[in-house]
């Protein structure tokens, strides 16, 4: 059962920024596909961004183009979501996404990952 961790969520001005990490504890995420999600309060759960296994290709959703950006360290097992010049509307709880199966793709839909991290809490103050 892989298990995933978030961490770096936190309260913080508009204009601001914030790292989330998302670290899986036993299997490696190197591997295959990443997507970080956000749901935010009464909305449903969206992408925000996804990586492919290699690193090499990305998606962002308009909204957050150009402010956020996703990456990963496969040496240390993690992946990123760094968030720049955050808006009150960012204001979600967070999740990262591992797809459980090879794939050279990255994917944009919850279903497409098969595991999931318990969220981190990002609040956006205006």
């Amino acid at each position: 059962q892989v298990q995933l961790v978030e961490s770096g969520g936190g309260l913080v001005q508009a204009g601001g920024s914030l790292t989330l990490s998302c670290k899986s504890s036993i299997h490696t995420i190197s591997t295959y596909a990443v997507g970080w999600f956000r749901r935010p309060p009464g909305k449903e759960r969206v992408i925000v961004a996804a990586i492919n296994r290699r690193g090499d290709s990305t998606y962002y959703t308009n909204s957050v183009n150009g402010r956020f950006t996703i990456s990963r360290d496969d040496g240390k097992n993690m992946v990123y979501l760094q968030m720049n010049t955050l808006k009150p509307e960012d204001t979600a709880v967070y999740y990262c996404a591992v797809k459980g199966s090879l794939s050279s793709d990255y994917y944009t839909t919850d279903y497409s990952y098969d595991y999931w991290g318990q969220g981190t809490q990002v609040t956006v103050s205006s």
